[in-house]
Order: C-alpha cells, then structure tokens, then sequence
C-alpha cells in the first residue's frame, strides 16, 4: 500500500468520527437563531413607530430599480411598470450583540412581523388597495431593516402626442408615507434616480434615465409637511415601424400626386390620379386615428395627413380647372392679351413649354400673311373682247366662291389657332404648378423625415 493510499484512509476515518458531531454544529446556529428572534420578539409590537423617542424623526431610504415596462395605455394615460423596491430605515427595538448570539449578526423574517412604513404610490391609477408583497426582510445587530419588494405598478401619465411618433414621454412615480408627517417619518432616495442595469428592453419605448427628485409639500388637509420622492421616467418612442407603416407610405403618394399635372390631358387619367391618391391617404388617416389615443393637440403625422390631403384636393381641383382649358373648342374666345403676354409669353419661356419645332427659350414668331404675289407675265386674261358668251358672268360666280372659300379657311385657321393657344396655355399651367404641387409636397416631407433623424 502507498503513502496515497494510506493517506485517504485516515481522513475517511477521520470523517466517520466527525459525522456525529455534524448536526449539532450545524444546529447551533439555528438555535442561536430561534433563542434571538424570541428574544427580539417578546415585548415587540408593529403597530407602533420604531423609535426610542416619540418626537424623533424615522428616516427611510427608498431605492428603486426599474425592471420592465409592461404596458403603456396611451389611450386611457396608464402607465404599468415591474419594479424592484428597496426600503431601509433603522428599528429601535431591534438590535443585539452578535457576541451574545455566537457571531450572528444579521436574520430573515417575514416582513409582517416588523414595524414596516407605509409609503406608497401617490399617483397610482389602480382601484385595488395597495397590497404588501410578502416577502422576508433583513435584519440586522445595528437595528437597521432592508426590505426588497417586487411590485407592478399601475400609474397615471400624461400623454403628450403633439410630436407623434417623434415624441418623448415624462411619467412621474411619486412615493411618500401616506399617515406620517415630515416630523415623523422622512423619505429620501438613495442615489441620484432609480437603477437600470437589469432592465428589459421595450420595443417600442426606449428609456433615456429615470432621476429621483425629493420634495416637500403642505396640503390643504394638514398643516405639517409631507416629504415624497418623485423617479420621472423618460421615454422616447422608437418610430421606426411608425415611419416604415405610416410615413413612408404616405410620403411616396405625396411625392406621386403632383405627377397628374405631367400626364397627357388625353389620357383621361389626371383626375383618376388625384381621386385615387385622394382615398389612399383617407385609409391611412383611418388606420393612424386607430393607433393615436384622442388628445387636444393634433400630433405631428396627423398634420402631416392632413396638409398632404389638402395639397391634393387643391391639385385636383386645379386639374379639373386645367382640363377644362385644354379642352376648349374652336368656338371658344381668344386668349386675353394679358394671359397671352405674361403665360403664353415669359411664363412658357421660362418653364420651356413650346411647340414642336421651337427652340426652347425663344418666343414664338407671329405668322404673317402671305404676301399677293404679282401676276406673272402672260397669265392675266386675254386682251380683246371675250369670244365666249356669258363670260362676264363666269367671272363674278367664280370670285364669289373664291372668296367664300378663302373665308372659310381664315375662319377655320383662326379658330383652330384659338385652340391651340389654349392647349398651350394649359400645358403651361400644367407645369407650372407641377413645380409648385412638387416642391411643396417635397418640403413638407423633408420636415416630417427630419423629426425621425
């Protein structure tokens, strides 16, 4: 047998004559334990502030983590968090010397056997009463109690949807003792605002911080102060499915309505066009009131909606109005002197807007009439008497229907001028206020799609 061998065996002797003393070394503690809490709990009542002097200020520290957000009720302003609460305060009659007691020095009881304060939530939106979490608290030889407690609170938040979806929310938790005054019991927040470190992340609010502020207030009710500690939740809304679903979507139609004024008035789609836009915003207007809770203020996309709405009603009506131009008869009157100077004149020259075969840039030359050219030599009538009868009479039948004919054809080139000065002046007006529908659409998206950056 080897010195290993030898050497295991000694201490699996050496164990089977310390197993019997085993639980009575591990029992001691307990003893020490239950013989510590009878003596604690003997003459102790909860009812009663734990302080050695009635006129003596009980302090509480209050420390909030913040778990998760559960729900934000935008419609009914209801804010539902999980929090971890931690409340620290000293008890008087609670305190030993770890020496008497074999070393220990701090114990785990049920928190309904301690004196426990009542601060609760101010602003809770929840009918329920306030229900104590049954949870142990840490007592230690100082006197000093810890008491950590989950809890789901349901509190009230206003709601400011002005910048919807870009806007960024301040919801308030406010604790304080419900019973005691100032003079009697003080609430202070440990550290600057509440812990984030195991906080789950929400997808569709992401928190910027959640700072505590202490305050005292004097009711109405009462005459002495009342300290509380506020934590004011800041939230910023993550808009990007907003703006992927919402946005974007009524974005390209915008930028896709003043089109109709680029389209041939012959298509017959231009009105089309504006009336299908038209509804398309209408069902994302619905679909956007669906996710908004009602609020004074109309939110930012809601404006958005409704000037792109506007935009295109007045696109299609000046369509019509257009349309109705280009659409003008032979029989129609002239174009006025001043619509032909200024729109058919510097207006068309600086949106380029010509006839086939005009440069762009350069106006349009006036026609003029056909100069009477002079009879060539040997073809006027024959010199001498006319040999056939009647022929003066064949003369003045055929100027009659010379002339009549040659009436015609200026009537009908001057109407057919007529019209197309007024198709020109609707192509024209059609991209005029092409650039005009175009920019101000672009604008109003550029402004809208700034807020998301």
């Amino acid at each position: 047998m080897g010195p290993r061998s030898h050497c295991a065996g000694l201490s699996r002797l050496g164990l089977l004559f310390l197993l019997p003393l085993l639980p009575g070394c591990l029992g001691a503690e307990g003893r020490l334990a239950h013989k510590l809490f009878r003596d604690l709990f003997a003459n102790y009542t909860s009812a009663l502030r734990p302080v050695a002097d009635t006129d003596q200020t009980l302090n509480v520290t209050l420390e909030v983590t913040l778990s998760q957000i559960i729900d934000m009720d935008e419609r009914n302003q209801v804010l539902t968090l999980y929090l971890w609460i931690r409340q620290e305060w000293t008890d008087a009659y609670l305190r030993w010397d770890p020496d008497d007691y074999g070393g220990l020095d701090a114990i785990r009881i049920p928190s309904s056997l301690v004196w426990r304060p009542d601060i609760v939530l101010y602003n809770k939106a929840d009918a329920q009463p306030p229900a104590s979490a049954s949870t142990n608290v840490v007592l230690r030889h100082d006197g000093s109690v810890r008491w950590d407690a989950p809890a789901i609170t349901r509190s009230s938040c206003r709601v400011d949807v002005s910048a919807f979806p870009f806007d960024a929310q301040r919801c308030g938790l406010t604790f304080g003792s419900w019973t005691h005054g100032g003079h009697q019991l003080d609430v202070r927040p440990r550290g600057a605002g509440a812990g984030l470190a195991d906080f789950v992340e929400n997808v569709e609010w992401r928190v910027l911080g959640m700072p505590a502020r202490r305050r005292v207030l004097t009711y109405g009710c009462c005459s002495e102060p009342y300290p509380d500690v506020t934590f004011t939740l800041l939230l910023r809304r993550r808009a990007a499915a907003y703006v992927c679903n919402l946005l974007l979507p009524c974005v390209l139609i915008s930028l896709l309505a003043p089109l109709a004024f680029h389209l041939p008035a012959d298509s017959g789609e231009k009105v089309s066009l504006g009336v299908t836009v038209l509804l398309a915003l209408t069902v994302f207007q619905l679909i956007l009131a669906e996710s908004m809770p009602p609020a004074e203020s109309v939110p930012l996309m809601g404006k958005y909606y409704m000037a792109t709405m506007t935009m295109i009603t007045f696109s299609t009506a000046l369509t019509i109005l257009i349309m109705n131009l280009h659409y003008c008869g032979p029989s129609a009157r002239p174009v006025p002197a001043w619509a032909r100077a200024f729109l058919l004149g510097y207006l068309a020259r600086g949106l380029c807007v010509r006839e086939r075969g005009e440069p762009c840039g350069q106006p349009r030359q006036p026609e003029s009439p056909p100069s009477p050219q002079p009879p060539e030599r040997g073809a006027g009538p024959p010199a001498g008497p006319c040999r056939e009868p009647r022929c003066l009479c064949h003369q003045e039948e055929l100027l009659r229907h010379v002339a009549t004919i040659a009436h015609t054809f200026r009537s009908h080139r001057a109407a057919q001028r007529r019209h197309e000065d007024w198709k020109r002046l609707a192509r024209v007006m059609d991209r005029f206020f092409l650039g005009i529908f175009f920019s101000m659409a672009l604008v109003m998206s550029l402004l809208v799609l700034v807020q998301a950056l």
